[in-house]
């Protein structure tokens, strides 16, 4: 390989010692990664290092950006240590990643990267860049357009993504798809546009089919969902965010696709800080003809601190679904044990002075809500803050705050 080409450092190295050595099964090894230089694609080596079995942990070193030009598929990996203290960049090819990204049918997206197996790390202080702004530009002017997600965690199971930068994902930063036992901590999210362009569905994480997932301790700056617990998500820790500019914690949406259960189960969300953003604490479910049905179970969300927020707390079991359509038509997605507790700050006045809304189905399809010591205002231009609600029973320390709740 010639000496400017994208290459192992040194073929591999192992621990501290001196110089290349012979592969071996036995050894752990450190491999090393150089860029092939500007406008040339490092993927295809990045890629066959990381499969390299002689190769348990890679370095992609400070101050080097690879250029991935082309889809990484990194999946069925087994014990493995990405360790990215510099840059990976996607290159914003859109007509290229438009043919060859690969699919995600829920939902018809596609990702940039599939990283799966067993018993793997990525971390090291690093970044990996979206390239965004092309796409955000290119999304403002074709809204059918399809954007990659930067990063699918694809049939992973014990998989750490930790002292990671994020910036500028074309659509969502995060998919955990299919995967159980996988955990983000100390990552920092950041979708930033430098036009009129909007940031449009720069979810953080989007969480489908997985169960025992932890995020926590990370920061987000986006354009939709700072997470979203999708169908099948089950056992799952949210803890210590802080999201800015965000649609909220959100499950959801559920009971889109006829034909399908969905389950949110045993989910988690504590010490959340929520700022300038649309929603805070929320659930939504489809109603109508022609939906899907499930269930949402065991969830609870606590310790929120919000500040300038559309709807700081919201249930919203009519989802894309006028009223007439839902009254005839209720939701079949029940939604049960729902805890809100300590959930604190302002809204943005932009719903005027509401600033919690537990809004279910007819039909019985909400029980076992509770709110406890909830304690939110509205801006003082739009007078004392409201609660609304209709066709639930809400029990705890807050439930005068509703009132009696309309039945529809």
């Amino acid at each position: 390989m010639s000496s400017d080409a994208f290459d192992v450092d040194n073929a591999c190295r192992q621990g501290s010692a001196q110089g290349p050595i012979k592969p071996s099964t036995n050894a752990q090894r450190t491999c090393t990664l150089k860029a092939h230089g500007a406008g040339k694609d490092d993927s295809p080596t990045f890629v066959s290092t990381v499969r390299d079995a002689a190769c348990s942990t890679i370095v992609i070193p400070e101050h080097t950006t690879l250029n991935l030009s082309t889809k990484v598929d990194l999946t069925g990996l087994e014990n493995k240590h990405i360790s990215l203290q510099g840059t990976l960049k996607f290159n914003p090819d859109i007509p290229y990643w438009l043919d060859n990204a690969f699919p995600i049918t829920f939902q018809t997206q596609i990702t940039y990267w599939l990283l799966g197996g067993k018993n793997i790390v990525l971390d090291g202080g690093g970044t990996i860049d979206g390239s965004g702004q092309p796409w955000y530009d290119a999304f403002a002017k074709n809204g059918s357009l399809l954007r990659p997600i930067t990063l699918t965690i694809f049939e992973g199971s014990n998989v750490e993504v930790e002292d990671i930068t994020m910036l500028n994902s074309p659509e969502w930063f995060n998919l955990v798809h299919t995967s159980s036992d996988v955990t983000f901590s100390n990552v920092k999210l950041s979708a930033v546009s430098t036009s009129s362009s909007f940031i449009a569905n720069t979810d953080g994480w989007d969480i489908y089919r997985s169960d025992q997932v932890t995020l926590k301790d990370s920061t987000i700056n986006n354009g939709d969902d700072c997470v979203s617990f999708k169908p099948n998500a089950t056992n799952i820790l949210v803890s210590n965010l802080q999201c800015n500019g965000s649609h909220g914690i959100s499950v959801g949406s559920l009971g889109q696709f006829a034909g399908m259960f969905d389950i949110v189960e045993n989910v988690t969300s504590t010490n959340v800080r929520m700022s300038n953003a649309q929603n805070g604490a929320r659930i939504k479910c489809w109603a109508g003809p022609n939906v899907g049905s499930g269930i949402v179970k065991n969830i609870t969300f606590e310790h929120f601190v919000e500040s300038n927020v559309d709807n700081p707390l919201i249930i919203d079991q009519c989802y894309m679904t006028n009223a007439s359509a839902c009254a005839e038509f209720p939701s079949n997605t029940l939604i049960q044990d729902v805890v809100f507790n300590d959930i604190s700050g302002t809204s943005s006045g932009n719903e005027g002075a509401v600033v919690a809304s537990l809004n279910c189905s007819p039909d019985g399809r909400c029980s076992d809500v509770a709110v406890n010591n909830i304690n939110l205002t509205a801006p003082a231009s739009k007078g004392a803050a409201t609660f609304d609600c209709q066709n639930v029973n809400i029990t705890g320390t807050s439930a005068s705050l509703f009132g009696s709740c309309a039945s529809t």
